[in-house]
């Protein structure tokens, strides 16, 4: 299945469109998902720090959805890197 994440704050610079897609395989948990999104990064975009994957939160449009969720199916989904300023 392919999955189409939107990118925000540091992990945007990823790629240019602003999203990724990435293939999962057939009922995927969020967990799943986060170990194939940090591959892709170290593979295509290594400046990325792909261990900010780790403590990014995966969203809907609806809800933030945590790792033992499955991957839901034709939904665009976020990753969202945590936020600090001041």
């Amino acid at each position: 299945m392919n999955v189409r994440i939107a990118l925000y704050g540091a992990l945007r610079e990823a790629d240019p469109r602003g999203y990724l897609e990435v293939d999962v395989p057939p009922d995927s948990t969020i967990a799943t998902l986060r170990e194939l999104l940090t591959e892709h990064l170290r593979d295509h975009a290594p400046a990325i720090n792909a261990g900010l994957v780790r403590v990014s939160a995966f969203a809907s449009a609806d809800e933030i959805l945590h790792n033992h969720r499955k991957v839901p199916e034709n939904l665009e989904l976020a990753v969202l890197p945590p936020v600090s300023g001041g």
